[in-house]
């Protein structure tokens, strides 16, 4: 890690936040314990919170509304930071416009055909949201619920407990679910996501984190120049509804070859009918290492212009890459920018999407007296 990656927090809150720090001075590598402060209130008087946590000279902003990632800053070659993640400044925007940015995904990350699946004999019928097909959980999903949130520091790293409880029925899926999600920063720098859930009733679940990345900054234009490599040799193709088909198609020799590293916009305008249904990339690569009990490294992201990079390690099969292909110009940015077509991408590791009808897929069911556990690490430099 390089040494201006290692400077400390300095500063108060934004002005007009009041700000609370919940003890303590900054650890021997920057790290800080988690600073809380008032960020907006919903229409029904809840308040929502902003949480500031840095480490290794990564620095992180939360929201207790969806877990929303707000901001992540990291620095460039040259020790500038800049927040790499797309969101907004108000409240209000993440409830009425939010594309998912940032948010913490559930009960089910992606999508099901016709928001319908049968589990033991039992048919049920979700919510739907996309088309004739339920999307990341719902009308409502984890990303539109406020989660109760805690602070802390362990040893040389800080981080934030997420908790939240989906009731029996919620959104149509059966069983209460228990959720915790750790949020850590090491010493190094790194973001970690621990992904928790029991039931009391079978179900299914795929939890995962919907951040927008753009490695040269948020607002600053196309991530098409942008290098990724993805360790897999295959992907789920979809249909015009964007479920998959049930095939684990062969990368080689289309645009969906990122076994050595290329530039996102390489390809991504080939007259493919995968692209065509995708209005761009919008797919579920099946990672080679399958899953794991550790994380294990899967991709690269890198800014050419910056020299930012971005590796991702999971313990999950699966990983949604999707390029920004629905940002319309409609969105103003926490940076006052318009967000176009292809300013950020998400990386989103997770189970398959429609795991639940398609009984070839790895499964997604959690029974009662089992504990679904997930890692993704975020490990940046430059």
């Amino acid at each position: 890690m390089e040494l201006n990656r290692r400077t400390v927090i300095a500063g108060a809150a934004a002005a007009g936040i009041a700000a609370t720090t919940l003890g303590g001075t900054a650890h021997a590598s920057g790290g800080r314990k988690p600073v809380k402060e008032l960020f907006g209130k919903l229409a029904d008087g809840t308040k929502i919170y902003r949480w500031s946590l840095e480490n290794g000279g990564t620095k992180l902003k939360v929201l207790s509304y969806g877990g929303i990632v707000q901001s992540l800053e990291i620095p460039d070659r040259h020790g500038k930071y800049k927040n790499v993640s797309l969101g907004f400044d108000n409240i209000e925007d993440y409830v009425a416009k939010t594309p998912y940015f940032g948010a913490l995904i559930g009960r089910y990350g992606n999508r099901i055909g016709k928001g319908q699946f049968t589990l033991d004999g039992t048919s049920y019928q979700l919510s739907v949201n996309d088309g004739v097909n339920s999307l990341h959980g719902g009308v409502k999903g984890f990303d539109k619920h406020v989660w109760d949130i805690e602070g802390f520091t362990k040893g040389s790293d800080v981080g934030l407990y997420l908790y939240y409880t989906s009731i029996d029925g919620e959104m149509g899926y059966p069983g209460t679910l228990k959720v915790k999600v750790t949020y850590t920063l090491t010493k190094h720098g790194d973001w970690r996501l621990d992904y928790e859930a029991t039931t009391d009733k079978a179900t299914v679940v795929n939890l995962t984190s919907h951040v927008y990345w753009n490695l040269a900054g948020e607002g600053s234009g196309s991530i098409y120049d942008h290098e990724l490599k993805i360790a897999a040799a295959r992907y789920t193709p979809v249909d015009s509804g964007l479920i998959p088909t049930g095939e684990l198609a062969k990368v080689a020799g289309t645009p969906f070859d990122f076994r050595h590293a290329k530039t996102v916009g390489e390809d991504i305008r080939i007259a493919n009918q995968q692209l065509l249904y995708g209005k761009g990339i919008d797919h579920n690569w099946v990672l080679d290492k399958g899953i794991t009990g550790k994380p294990e490294h899967v991709a690269t992201l890198r800014d050419p212009s910056s020299g930012r990079t971005l590796k991702i390690a999971t313990t999950e099969p699966g990983l949604q890459f999707y390029s920004g292909n629905f940002l319309d110009g409609t969105l103003v940015g926490t940076g006052g920018h318009i967000y176009r077509q292809g300013d950020a991408l998400c990386l989103e590791t997770q189970h398959f999407p429609d795991s639940p009808n398609k009984p070839s897929f790895p499964s997604t069911v959690l029974r009662p007296g089992q504990t679904y556990r997930t890692t993704t690490v975020h490990s940046f430099g430059a």
